[in-house]
């Protein structure tokens, strides 16, 4: 299994804290639990990772699962994460691959979030399926989380973008932060999920591109392989069927640029052969300028 030295994980820390101290983060009345602390909704026992002690004993009766009742106080926010770890998150053609980018994006949510006192959570889609990972606070929580990001191996699963979706959208219904980390090349229709879950919580979406998957140099006979089914064919790379690629390319991210902005949810793109905390600060003063004017 693949860790991350300690060392490598401040080094992202201080670079994300850094330039984005103070751009990331909402506001809210409290920081940090308290004396308020209260009874959230019910929801499903997770083996290993819940305390029994929160059993909930009357919907456990009631449905024959197992279900707990999550202690959250007053003011405490929760961000959670939907992290895509599909095949085609393994790809990359620079020094920083997807699945890097990847951890980047999880980290500066991370750590803006809980330097003011929230707790972070992660969704996992691997080969497995669905994992979730509970919302903790402080450094080692995310420490945890973005070496687990970066270890999980990549195979193709069976679970698609919408059903991962529609999955956090159930087991987490407090409001809060849902940040969704893609490269949104999965085929299933994870619009309406997504309209659903933005529709009660504030959400982001977080756009992870390569270069080489928006445009093909002419390079004669190649063989391609689609990292989410495995199908591997052999194409001539003539610069009609590379100009005919570029083109099928600009139209996907256009299409999914055009359906987040419909949803109205905020669209954040970074690609692997720029300067991401650059893009991510950018992104973070141009919503508080639109904010600042409605």
């Amino acid at each position: 299994m693949v860790r991350i030295p300690e060392d490598r994980l401040r080094r992202l820390e201080l670079k994300i804290v850094g330039r984005l101290d103070g751009l990331l983060g909402g506001e809210h009345l409290g920081l940090l639990p308290g004396a308020g602390t209260e009874f959230a909704e019910s929801r499903v026992y997770q083996p290993g990772e819940d305390d029994v002690r929160h059993m909930d004993w009357s919907v456990t009766a009631r449905t024959a699962t197992p279900h707990v009742r999550d202690l959250i106080a007053d003011h405490e926010l929760e961000a959670w994460a939907l992290v895509d770890l599909t095949p085609s998150m393994d790809f990359g053609t620079t020094e920083m691959p997807k699945r890097d980018l990847a951890v980047a994006a999880l980290a500066a949510v991370g750590f803006t979030a809980t330097r003011l006192g929230d707790r972070v959570g992660a969704y996992l889609m691997s080969s497995g399926g669905l994992r979730r990972r509970p919302a903790r606070p402080g450094r080692a929580g995310i420490y945890a989380l973005l070496r687990e990001v970066q270890s999980t191996k990549i195979e193709r699963g069976p679970i698609t973008l919408a059903e991962a979706l529609a999955s956090l959208d159930r087991g987490q219904r407090r409001r809060g932060l849902r940040v969704v980390i893609s490269d949104f090349l999965d085929q299933s229709d994870w619009s309406q999920p997504l309209r659903r879950m933005s529709a009660r919580h504030q959400t982001l979406a977080v756009e992870i591109i390569d270069p080489r998957e928006l445009e093909l140099p002419p390079g004669g006979l190649i063989e391609m392989t689609d990292p989410e089914t495995g199908t591997v064919q052999e194409i001539m790379l003539s610069p009609r069927v590379a100009d005919a690629y570029n083109r099928a390319a600009a139209a996907q991210r256009e299409q999914t640029a055009q359906t987040l902005k419909r949803l109205g949810v905020p669209h954040l793109v970074l690609r692997t052969d720029r300067d991401w905390v650059a893009d991510i600060a950018r992104f973070a003063l141009r919503r508080r300028r639109i904010g600042s004017r409605t």
